[in-house]
């Protein structure tokens, strides 16, 4: 069949590189897709936002599968949209997206249905911000409740920091995402991050990653959409991983039914593990971003096989095996990311480092001009790496990275930091 994946990132290029190995596949594109992505599916310039455009073109080419990649186009209800005019897509409905589209909405659903999560207060206006902060032990997480580009946290040691990060939010610096701010208990522990296929109560678990968020080595910092990701981290169990599924994942799918949102397609769990018990810090509607691209390296099942049975409600008959490797993957950002930063900048070097053993480069955001590769976002390059273990996939990734020529790039040096210190 033909299939579309919906979006232009480092993430959708994984899962493009992935599905292009599917031999269900007859024709991949991706909309809008980027320069790298371009070496694995046909790229359509089309927005993830122009649904019009996307229907059309999907009745066009005739595909028979969508994958939509993206929070945005998820929460907004493309899927939705696509289903209603014939064309199958994996991912949730607006309904069911609401778990990521509303911090608020997910963490009044844990307060229902007893999920574990940090204790929380949701306030409109600065005032109500103000008296809860005052009598709150610091240090106080500050969210804003839509979508943030992943930049919408802020973690406050104080509470003239508390204060001013709720006015800036309440004042328009997220747009309408801060509208509504979640004011959240801080917790003290390892983050992680666990990833299930869900069809109403029908969950099968799919794969663990660890994200680093801040931008500097030693998770120092503003928050970033991720620099670097690998997978499986040790601080994940098998024990763990039952009791995310038992007490969070699975109780989550069920109360989602219960209250007429089923949900349907890839959910993240993103977690705070506490004194070994896993908490829920939020949760996504979709594959994340940079952990997309240290899981799918490591997948042995037939992608295509596994969203089509999510979509199709037969997840007992399908089973995602892995490969025993650690997969480790390092961002490459100009310099300036998170803030503002230049396009443009010329990358060299690249096919260079894909010569390294077991590695794997993903684009988030080139061009390609005259055969020159080109810088063309904050997060750029995704350089990812197989290996025995934390240590060997990272070295590879390093030694991968090193041969790229890019003097306007930077990343951190540091990815899988954590997994040190339990060896």
């Amino acid at each position: 069949m033909n299939v579309l994946v919906v979006g232009g990132g480092g993430r959708e290029h994984a899962l493009c590189w992935s599905l292009a190995a599917s031999p269900l596949v007859d024709t991949l594109y991706c909309a809008p897709g980027n320069a790298g992505i371009a070496q694995d599916a046909t790229c359509v310039p089309i927005g993830v936002a122009d649904t019009t455009g996307l229907i059309a073109f999907c009745k066009e080419k005739k595909v028979g599968f969508v994958v939509v990649g993206p929070d945005a186009p998820i929460v907004a209800g493309l899927v939705d949209h696509l289903e209603a005019a014939g064309i199958p897509a994996f991912g949730p409905s607006a309904k069911a997206a609401v778990l990521e589209g509303s911090k608020a909405f997910t963490k009044e659903l844990c307060a229902r249905h007893n999920i574990p999560t940090a204790a929380f207060v949701r306030v409109r206006d600065l005032d109500a911000a103000r008296k809860h902060i005052a009598g709150t032990r610091m240090p106080i997480v500050v969210k804003a409740d839509g979508l943030a580009l992943g930049k919408g946290v802020r973690i406050c040691a104080t509470r003239e920091e508390a204060e001013t990060a709720c006015a800036e939010m309440l004042a328009g610096a997220f747009g309408s995402a801060g509208s509504e701010i979640v004011l959240e208990e801080f917790l003290a522990g390892e983050e992680a991050s666990f990833f299930a296929l869900v069809h109403g109560e029908q969950v099968l678990p799919f794969a663990s990653a660890q994200d680093h968020k801040k931008v500097g080595d030693g998770d120092v910092g503003p928050n970033t959409g991720g620099m670097g990701a690998y997978s499986p981290p040790p601080v994940l169990t098998q024990a763990l991983e039952k009791r995310v599924l038992e007490e969070i994942v699975r109780p989550t799918a069920r109360a989602m039914v219960a209250e007429g949102r089923p949900y349907v397609g890839a959910l993240f769990a993103g977690l705070m593990i506490v004194d070994g018990a896993p908490k829920l810090i939020e949760y996504n509607a979709r594959f994340g971003d940079p952990e997309c691209q240290v899981m799918l390296p490591r997948l042995k099942s037939d992608l295509l096989t596994l969203l089509m049975a999510t979509r199709e409600g037969v997840l007992h008959k399908v089973d995602a095996r892995w490969r025993p490797e650690t997969a480790l993957g390092v961002v490459l950002a100009t310099k300036g990311y998170p803030g503002t930063y230049p396009k443009g900048s010329v990358i060299e070097g690249l096919e260079d480092a894909a010569g390294v053993p077991e590695v794997t480069i993903f684009h988030a955001g080139t061009t390609r001009e005259g055969g020159v590769w080109k810088a063309n976002g904050g997060r750029v390059l995704n350089v990812v790496a197989l290996g025995k273990d934390v240590a060997e996939a990272q070295g590879r990734a390093y030694a991968a990275v090193d041969r790229i020529r890019w003097p306007q790039g930077f990343c951190r040096r540091d990815i899988g930091f954590r997994a040190f210190g339990r060896r």
